[in-house]
């Protein structure tokens, strides 16, 4: 929920209002219900809301408390903080609203910047300081929510999303060459700090930065998840346990002074979260599905799994189908929606299925993030009984777009790295302490990265383009915690995610359960031809990107004469990389 923005000098310099509300007006659509801004000295800070919890203008940003000294803007919702304002209460704390960003302000005030370990949610914030005169700046332990940061000469800048900060002006818009390494082959995924943009950087995951009045940073890295053993269960205890902490995360994410819906696919994931909420007496839930039309043989759609689920629990189910030119004039608007380029041909899926629900409510429930938590994808069996010490070749094999000798092929030599830098920085993952076997290394680097840079950045993106908040009970940081635990034999058993399919048993329909896994089906996108085609061949063509010179024009004119050849083992389309990216760098104004 909503988008922030700010500048913090330390040149001497009052901030630049106007700079910083030309970065909030970028960030209307994550929060259409109202704006503000404040500017003082070396600081401005905007906002833009979502009135999702106190629906008051006592819970408008910037929110300033004078007798406290601090001003902070917030994006996201803490959803234990009722339980917080008692405590803090409690203590001696006076409050004037009833909105969470208070209770972030005060518990600051009491905990310092070990506030974070003290919330359960999703969040990016900044608290001024006005005693100290330093800035603080807050991202959640699973990057759910985003942070972007960038030098400009004397100061920092900050805001939801990379295209704001463009806004702002004054940004070194080249393309880093390491994120491009990544983008290419560690399948289009730019971990933190990187993206594609020299002048742009994001603040990670789980990460407290200080910045104080002559600019110098400490960063507090305050939650990494361990993936170890300790005690032991059986399968059946394991899938009990992971339904009590799932039925946890799932009540928590009801929080809300407006109705709450869910995204309902029809797979195993979205279809528990409904059947838990059914059970905890919700009655007349919202649930939503999409669906488009077939291409080149390929089904688009899977309302037969989602109808059974909305009929079994009673849900107020709404199902979208989007006709194929529909697809075709919606791609323009979801790659302006994109923080940075995300090759998934479910984005699109996403943007319209938030277009439309938006329409009628403001906040949904997803599945997102339980085939990272739990297991479910195809590359994680065969790192199984392979040797802690053997998990990044099997790993790379499985999961990569293509090794560094093929990236070559593709980048033209002023835009190629000269190291495997994508190998390497995996390699520094999986040698980290912690990560009890090769899968336990590989889902903690898929939960830590993976999953924080194209998933649940895709949904945050497309969701926040049309002022729709999605929550993500699987990505609850206990539940991660819990069954980071849990032995990876009872995650990969019965075709993946087995624990899961365990603990639906009896509370799910078997034929949900039991189904072949799906995904976010977009056939115009996956089987590239007609109108979408032709806007790849556009952007290829394009002047911008032939003086940017990233592709080798024989390796870009071999992928065109076959545009839908040469998909790397995850099924990822090479030219729908290539195409992509460029296309996200012409929509923003990059050349």
């Amino acid at each position: 929920m909503c988008g922030i923005a700010g500048e913090f000098r330390f040149d001497g310099r009052a901030a630049e209002v106007g700079a910083v509300l030309d970065m909030a007006q970028v960030l209307e659509p994550r929060g259409p219900d109202g704006w503000g801004v404040v500017g003082h000295g070396p600081l401005a800070l905007a906002h833009q809301r979502l009135k999702i919890i106190d629906l008051s203008e006592t819970g408008a940003q910037p929110m300033v408390d004078s007798e406290l000294g601090l001003t902070a803007v917030f994006n996201g919702i803490i959803y234990n903080y009722k339980q917080l304002r008692e405590e803090l209460h409690a203590e001696g704390y006076r409050f004037f609203s009833t909105s969470d960003t208070e209770v972030l302000l005060k518990a600051f005030h009491r905990w310092g910047k070990a506030c974070v370990e003290h919330f359960k949610g999703m969040f990016a914030f900044a608290v001024a300081d006005r005693r100290t005169g330093e800035l603080v700046l807050g991202r959640d332990r699973l990057g759910i929510k985003p942070l972007y940061v960038a030098q400009v000469p004397g100061a920092l800048r900050f805001a939801s999303s990379l295209p704001a900060l463009l806004a702002g002006g004054g940004l070194n818009t080249d393309v880093d060459r390491v994120a491009l390494h990544h983008y290419m082959s560690f399948h289009s995924v730019v971990p933190a700090p990187r993206t594609i943009l020299q002048g742009v950087r994001k603040l990670p995951p789980a990460t407290v930065r200080t910045v104080s009045p002559d600019g110098g940073t400490d960063d507090w890295l305050y939650w990494t998840p361990q993936f170890t053993r300790h005690g032991e269960k059986t399968e059946q205890e394991w899938a009990e346990t992971a339904l009590a902490s799932l039925r946890t995360a799932v009540e928590r994410r009801m929080v809300a002074d407006v109705p709450v819906g869910v995204l309902l696919s029809g797979g195993i994931d979205s279809s528990i979260v409904v059947a838990l909420l059914a059970e905890m007496g919700q009655k007349d839930l919202k649930t939503f599905s999409i669906g488009f039309e077939s291409e080149a043989g390929e089904r688009g759609d899977e309302f037969d799994y989602s109808d059974l689920v909305a009929k079994t629990y009673g849900t107020d189910h709404t199902r979208f189908t989007v006709p194929k030119h529909e697809t075709d004039d919606a791609l323009e608007g979801a790659v302006a929606a994109m923080a940075e380029p995300m090759v998934s041909h479910d984005v699109v899926a996403f943007y319209l299925l938030s277009r439309e629900v938006s329409k009628s409510i403001k906040v949904v429930q997803s599945g997102q993030g339980a085939d990272e938590i739990l297991g479910g994808y195809d590359w994680y069996p065969p790192l199984a009984g392979i040797p802690r010490d053997g998990a990044l070749d099997a790993y790379q094999k499985a999961f990569f777009d293509r090794p560094h000798s093929e990236v070559a092929q593709l980048l033209t030599a002023e835009a190629l790295v000269d190291d495997d830098v994508s190998r390497a920085f995996v390699a520094e993952h999986f040698g980290r302490p912690g990560a009890d076997s090769a899968v336990d290394a590989a889902l903690r680097l898929d939960t830590t990265i993976m999953l924080v840079d194209d998933p649940v950045k895709r949904v945050d993106n497309m969701t926040m383009a049309w002022g729709l908040e999605a929550r993500v009970p699987f990505l609850d940081h206990e539940f991660v915690e819990t069954m980071g635990a849990c032995p990876p034999e009872y995650k990969l058993a019965d075709g993946g995610k087995g624990v899961l399919k365990a603990a639906a048993r009896g509370v799910l329909p078997d034929e949900i359960i039991d189904r072949k896994k799906g995904y976010f089906p977009v056939p115009a996108i996956r089987q590239l031809s007609g109108p979408v085609l032709e806007r790849v061949r556009g952007a290829l063509s394009d002047p911008a990107a032939r003086s940017r010179g990233l592709f080798r024009p024989e390796a870009v004119t071999e992928m065109l004469d076959d545009p839908n050849s040469g998909r790397t083992n995850l099924g990822a389309n090479a030219l729908w990389q290539v195409a992509l990216l460029e296309m996200w760098l012409q929509a923003h104004g990059i050349t």
